[in-house]
């Protein structure tokens, strides 16, 4: 149980770092469909020009859920990505992924455009097992320079749960960091759906890609050849908060740095939904590495019998948590400007700050 008794009094901003729409339109899930099942004729494959969605449909989308549960929890804005199981990259080819991206992330545009002061655009990038991920890097630019996202995720396992691509520390990806680097923009590492029926998607294949992906880190060199690069590790970083002795270990086993100097590069968000399990979050991983999420309309959409409230009401962990509240600002807020620097101006463009 936290030491403290009774949730902070914290007024302030609260950015959810960790967004999807997981409630889209009909049209767009159908839209998706036609491109499955066009996968072995791609001459009735839809083209992104063939989706058709009203203003209307996408405000219908996320008023009876994403604002509704912002209002009622107190959550400023949400960094909004495409649904992370849909992205699918495992499904079809480099063209397959890269039309879904393009759909994809014109949603979350508009989304973002109808509700400036609640939602902020983060991209799906068109990844597929075995292509470079430079094939990424023009969807990357465009969501970013002609759209206004502030980040991407990063599919560390695009073969949806075999790994047949190399490690992200592997100069296979550096274009993708290179472009991520040049436009100041954050990733967060995030698999999709698992295609292989060892791994439940959000139970382990999720858990095993944040633990995986903080392992290679761990024992390559990456951050120094980007160490401006900044990669956030979602779901409170699967097993690493719990088992930080180990990697401290291994790592002084390996010769490699301690971790404080990943803590440069790395940060983790608050997707656990218990207490206990942000309270070790919040006391093992310094407290400047710590982004609030939710991942709400997500992975766990029930609500505690314990306590009454949903599990994804993460916000309540955190505000119960034996942190100050110049602490809480950080996790809130304040480190999560300094992981987006693009996101500030759409806060002040929105309105949200002066």
């Amino acid at each position: 149980m936290s030491a403290r008794a009774e949730p902070s009094g914290y007024t302030g901003l609260v950015i959810d770092c960790h967004g999807h729409y997981t409630t889209e339109p009909p049209a767009l899930l159908a839209w998706r469909k036609r491109q499955i099942d066009a996968i072995n004729d791609p001459a009735q494959s839809p083209s992104p020009s063939d989706l058709k969605v009203s203003d209307d449909e996408v405000r219908a989308s996320v008023s009876g859920r994403q604002l509704k549960l912002q209002s009622e929890r107190g959550i400023s804005l949400a960094l909004f990505s495409p649904r992370a199981g849909g992205m699918g990259h495992h499904i079809g080819n480099a063209r397959t992924s890269l039309d879904w991206s393009i759909v994809s992330n014109d949603m979350i545009h508009r989304v973002a455009s109808l509700h400036p002061k609640n939602f902020v655009g983060v991209c799906q990038l068109p990844q597929t097992p075995g292509v470079s991920p430079k094939n990424c890097t023009a969807e990357l630019e465009r969501c970013v320079k002609e759209l206004g996202f502030v980040g991407c995720n990063v599919n560390p396992d695009p073969s949806g749960g075999y790994w047949t691509d190399p490690p992200l520390s592997d100069r296979f990806w550096y274009p993708l960091w290179e472009k991520m680097v040049e436009l100041d923009v954050p990733g967060m590492v995030h698999v999709s759906a698992s295609a292989n029926r060892n791994f439940h998607a959000t139970g382990a294949h999720y858990i095993n890609g944040d633990t995986s992906a903080f392992m290679q880190f761990v024992t390559s060199d990456l951050f120094k050849d980007f160490p401006t690069l900044r990669l956030i590790i979602p779901h409170g970083g699967g097993a690493v908060p719990y088992h930080w002795g180990r990697y401290r270990g291994l790592a002084q086993d390996m010769k490699r740095p301690p971790l404080s100097e990943l803590m440069r590069n790395v940060f983790f968000d608050t997707c656990v939904y218990h207490q206990p399990g942000i309270d070790l979050l919040l006391k093992v991983v310094p407290r400047e590495n710590v982004l609030f999420a939710s991942e709400m309309v997500g992975a766990v959409n029930g609500v505690d019998p314990e306590t009454g409230h949903a599990y994804d009401d993460t916000k309540r962990y955190v505000a119960a948590a034996a942190i100050s509240d110049a602490d809480r600002e950080k996790v809130y807020a304040g480190n999560a400007l300094r992981v987006y620097p693009r996101l500030a101006d759409k806060l002040r463009s929105a309105g949200l700050v002066p």
